[in-house]
């Protein structure tokens, strides 16, 4: 069986079951350990599956995107963390964009009483936080079309609106990310994503690992757009190596 036919055999397995062992997969295949590691690293490379201790499951696919009062209710200890982080290596003077999410409404907690910065983001409830605590730096929403559930902005308006600044520190969202980069199912968050990597000197993913390792339809941020990750310390150990040997740098708080 050549490696092509061997990978989708064992894809094939997984859509049958929530996780296979290496061991089962060298009895199955009749191949070695190391042939099997090789295969699933790949496959885990390219967003098909994920690796654990001992063998593999196949990706999450996140259908649709949850509701901001969903969000809300997960990792609040792990997003505060992310965000006073985060908001630590925010320099004076500068343009920062945060992105539609609860992490970014976190990082604005550590943020507000700062008078120095521009502050630009697509998300409504950022924007009203920022303004209900008396913030003094400046405030640019992004406009756009209306996503009722997450509360933000989203589509070629947004995204046009981005594309016409100068950002020091985009500060990236995601509901799902992987091997590949940013995912989501919601194609209006694509535009505006994009362009924030383009008008961004420096693209910051602010996730908890949570969603890590779930996938949706759209490829929103390739990871090679990204430069840093600050994510939590709970990321499985695997995606740690294999993020270490990308060209960005990984933070865990």
């Amino acid at each position: 069986m050549i490696p092509a036919e061997r990978r989708n055999h064992i894809l094939a397995l997984l859509q049958d079951k929530e996780f296979i062992s290496i061991n089962d997969l060298t009895e199955n295949l009749g191949v070695s350990h190391m042939t099997i590691r090789r295969d699933l690293q790949r496959m885990e490379t390219e967003g098909l599956i994920k690796q654990v201790s001992g063998g593999a499951q196949i990706l999450r696919r996140l259908l649709s995107e949850p509701s901001h009062s969903q969000k809300e209710m997960l990792c609040a200890a792990e997003k505060d963390a992310i965000g006073r982080y985060a908001a630590g290596m925010i320099p004076a003077n500068c343009c920062i964009y945060l992105d539609a999410g609860t992490t970014s409404l976190a990082l604005c907690a550590h943020i507000y009483e700062r008078a120095d910065l521009t502050i630009v983001s697509n998300d409504f409830e950022v924007i009203n936080y920022l303004i209900s605590h008396n913030c003094q730096s400046g405030l640019i929403h992004t406009g756009g079309q209306v996503q009722k559930q997450n509360r933000s902005g989203i589509g070629h308006l947004a995204a046009q609106t981005i594309a016409s600044l100068s950002i020091d520190l985009g500060f990236l969202s995601a509901s799902s990310w992987e091997l590949r980069g940013i995912t989501t199912p919601d194609p209006g968050k694509v535009p505006v994503k994009q362009a924030v990597v383009k008008s961004s000197r420096q693209r910051i993913l602010i996730c908890d690992s949570s969603k890590y390792a779930q996938t949706a339809t759209y490829l929103a941020v390739p990871i090679s757009d990204i430069n840093t990750i600050i994510t939590d310390d709970k990321l499985p150990e695997h995606g740690q190596r294999m993020l270490a040997n990308m060209d960005l740098k990984l933070i865990m708080v």
